[in-house]
Formats: C-alpha cells, sequence, structure tokens
C-alpha cells in the first residue's frame, strides 16, 4: 500500500516538474518525491521538518487550514510566508473520496508554476493540473479502502477488549482472522497495546490512523477515569450497583456515594512486537500517535483541577501513553489494555513518569491504579482544594523524599523553617501525625491517587 503512494506522488511530481509531498488529514506524511538538482533551498524547513519528523506542527497545521484546504474540491495556492518557516509558495491538491478529504498533495513551487491555471474563476484548468487532480482522486480512493479496512480490524479489536469473559474467546478468533487474512499478522507472534490518554473523538471524519510499522489496529474506548471502565463495556453499569451496595452497608453520605466521573476516551493501539520483551515499536507507535492533533483535550465540564477558578479556560491537556505486557496469545490482550491504560493513567498524572511508559515501570501505580474511583478519603479532602494546592504540593514532596526534611527543602526551594510551617498546616487541616507511618501511608496513598 505505501508503495501504492509513492509511486502516485512521483506522478504528480513528473507531471508538474515540482517536489510533492502527500499528507493525510492530521497532516501525518505518508510518501514524498525527490527532487533533482543540489538547491536545498527546495527543502525549505516545513517541508524538512515533516519528512524528518514525519508530521508537521500544529502551528503550519493552523495556518494552512486558515486558507481553507479542508473545505477546497480543487487545487489551491499558498503564497510563501518567510516569517511562518514557508519560504516557498504551494499548491496544494486536497486529496477528496466521496465528498471526504482524507489528505493533501503539496507541490513546492520555485517560480515555474506561478502561472498555472489551477481552475478557479471560471477558467478550466491547466491540462497538467487536471491530470494531477484525478491522481490525488486516486489516492483518496486508496485512503478511503485503508480507513474501511482499518475501521473493521478497529471495530474487532473494540469486541474483544469489551467482551465479557466468556465472550473473548469467541472475540479473539474474530480478530485473528480478520488480522491474518489482513496479511498483518502471524500466529504467535508476540504483541502488546498502547494506551494513548486522552484522545479526541469528537471528528467523525478525522482521517485514519498513521500507517505505521507493527501498528495492526486501533479504536477508541471510553474509559471513565477508571482503570477497568476501558477494559469492559458492563464496568460503567456495574459501578452504581457496587456503589448502592457499598451504601446499603451503612456508609452514607458523598463520601460513600461518589459521583462517577466523565468517560475520557482512550486511544487502544495493536501492535506487533519483533521480539518478545522487545517494547520499541510500541514506543514508536506512541511516540507518533502522540503528535497526532487528537492526542490531547480540555479538562471535563466541571472537574476542579489544582490552580483552576482563575476564569480562563482550562489549558489543553497533553496526552500521555502506557505500553503493556507482551503476549503472544490475543485472549489475553484485554488484560494487556488494563496495564496499558493503567500506565497511561499514571503518565498523564505523574509528570517524570511520561509521557510513555511501561505498566512495569509504574511502581506504586500498579496498585493505586487498581483502586475504585472514590471520593478522597475524609481527611484528606480539605488539602485537596485548589487554595490549598501548595500545601498538597509540599506534603507529597515530603513524603517522596522520605520525610527529609533537608531534601524536602531542597526540592522545593524553601527554607527548612517554612516547611515545618507548611507541614504543621497540612497536619492541622488534616489531622494526621506526620510523626505516624500508617497516617503517611494513608496521606500518600490519597495524594497520588488524586492526580489520578
Amino acid at each position: 500500500m505505501r508503495g501504492d503512494y509513492q509511486q502516485l506522488v512521483d506522478e504528480i511530481s513528473a507531471a508538474l516538474g515540482a517536489p510533492a509531498t502527500l499528507e493525510d488529514r492530521d497532516f501525518g506524511l505518508i510518501a514524498f518525491g525527490a527532487h533533482e538538482g543540489d538547491d536545498d533551498e527546495v527543502m525549505d524547513p516545513v517541508r524538512t521538518r515533516s519528512i524528518l519528523q514525519r508530521r508537521s506542527s500544529a502551528a503550519v497545521r493552523a495556518w494552512f487550514e486558515a486558507f481553507g484546504i479542508a473545505r477546497a474540491k480543487t487545487a489551491l495556492r499558498i503564497p510563501p510566508d518567510p516569517a511562518a518557516g514557508v519560504f516557498r509558495g504551494r499548491i496544494c491538491l486536497p486529496v477528496r473520496h466521496r465528498g471526504i478529504v482524507h489528505g493533501y498533495v503539496w507541490l513546492l513551487d520555485d517560480g515555474h508554476l506561478t502561472d498555472l491555471e489551477l481552475g478557479t474563476r471560471g477558467a478550466p484548468p491547466d491540462p497538467r493540473i487536471a491530470q494531477a487532480m484525478e491522481t490525488a482522486a486516486r489516492i483518496g480512493a486508496l485512503l478511503a479502502d485503508e480507513a474501511r479496512a482499518g475501521a473493521e480490524l478497529g471495530d474487532l479489536l473494540r469486541e474483544l477488549l469489551v467482551a465479557a469473559p466468556d465472550g473473548q474467546p469467541a472475540a479473539a478468533a474474530a480478530l485473528r482472522d480478520a488480522l491474518r487474512d489482513s496479511l498483518r499478522f502471524t500466529p504467535g507472534a508476540p504483541l502488546t497495546l498502547v494506551a494513548v490518554l486522552p484522545w479526541d473523538t469528537s471528528d467523525t471524519d478525522a482521517a485514519p490512523l498513521p500507517s505505521l510499522p507493527g501498528l495492526l489496529a486501533a479504536c477508541a474506548l471510553p474509559t471513565g477515569g477508571g482503570p477497568a471502565d476501558g477494559a469492559a463495556a458492563g464496568a460503567d453499569e456495574a459501578e452504581p450497583a457496587a456503589r448502592s451496595a457499598s451504601g446499603r452497608s451503612g456508609r452514607t453520605g458523598p463520601a460513600a456515594r461518589p459521583q462517577p466521573p466523565a468517560p475520557v476516551p482512550a486511544l487502544a493501539a495493536l501492535v506487533r512486537l519483533r521480539a518478545s520483551g522487545a517494547p520499541a515499536p510500541a514506543h514508536t507507535v506512541a511516540e507518533h500517535l502522540l503528535r497526532s492533533p487528537r492526542a490531547g483535550a480540555a479538562p471535563a465540564e466541571g472537574k476542579a483541577t489544582r490552580g483552576s477558578g482563575s476564569g480562563h479556560p482550562p489549558p489543553l491537556r497533553p496526552g500521555a501513553a502506557g505500553i503493556g505486557a507482551g503476549t503472544q496469545e490475543l485472549t489475553d490482550l484485554p488484560a494487556t489494555w488494563r496495564e496499558a491504560l493503567d500506565a497511561a493513567r499514571a503518565a498523564h498524572a505523574e509528570p517524570r513518569l511520561g509521557p510513555i511508559t511501561q505498566w512495569d515501570a509504574i511502581g506504586p501505580y500498579r496498585m493505586l491504579t487498581a483502586l475504585p474511583a472514590t471520593a478522597p478519603d475524609p481527611a484528606i479532602g480539605p488539602l485537596l482544594a485548589p487554595a490549598h494546592a501548595e500545601l498538597a504540593r509540599t506534603a507529597e514532596v515530603f513524603l517522596d523524599c522520605a520525610g527529609q526534611a533537608s531534601r524536602t527543602a531542597q526540592a522545593l526551594g524553601i527554607h527548612r523553617q517554612t516547611l515545618y510551617y507548611r507541614l504543621g498546616r497540612v497536619e492541622k487541616l488534616t489531622g494526621l501525625d506526620l510523626d505516624d507511618g500508617e497516617h503517611r501511608l494513608l496521606l500518600h496513598m490519597a495524594l497520588k491517587a488524586a492526580r489520578l
């Protein structure tokens, strides 16, 4: 499939005598044509970055989309803008199929295409542009076919990950057959799952995922903020029943009946490994997916965050990715998904782990992510108020430093007496004794869990 795209891009380059680049709708690089000659200026910074990093930046994407390329049905001319790093003008050929834009072909104009008629203002297009647009339509058909095939595999992956235990063998067999038919998978090959959290699913016409080495299938799943919620659809239904049961056992009040978190979509990506215990392909896939404009989202409406309440819109939360343990059995994938999702949640909560981490590297978060989503312990609740964010951070760093005051003060950049003052306020707010080991354990776990 990749060879087909390269051949078609080369056809367009040859027809118009200009370097061509093919990108998907998310500006991920698919193929590019080499340019003849020694003039490196043809490779302006935007094109160079696209080829080297396999993707254009969000700023470049926004700049080009401002010209209406996502709505265009004919070729567009994009002027140069050295301030944006666009040293050469471009002709953009929208790649469409049945009315849906699947990507763009970019032609660098070194001046010889300036007078080329694109077919606007009622004038017919230059025959070379007409030929290039026909080739772009063929590319669109290929991308549409690839999207349909990927969607079918994604649907089968989703069915396996949300299936009840008694339905997992049949779902695994269906996915195995489809992967084998697509020539993407050999039974017995080591596999793993990558979880990207959060994943924007608002654009139903979004471009298909990039064709990356080892990426077999992908699907979006709601997580609900809990480690098991994304693994089975029934988890969302079981949680209210569990809360009701806790109420019948005698617990009452808001702490016994926490509000369920709003569903947060995550992406599940099935990756083939070269060998067991060698997760490099999964890291490569995760890096590419995190560069997608869909990897990240604004905090859910009504969700409190430390430092919020300023009246300004919440900032975009960067995405994080987790990688589960490898397996050779498709029936193990639901468990691998829970591992990958837990790792992504940990990486999202703890910057030192992210933006990509493996499940076996998240340490105590392996236990914390397994805890059910509940309200914080009553003793810790007051400390989690936005007004006490600095106290909460001080307490967490103090506990991370094993209660050593000198290390804590150095890490926070404060005087030791300031540290003692803050810790005294923490004890007063929570009623906990920081000289008591169990109290320290409760506070440490609660502070870590609150960021999940």
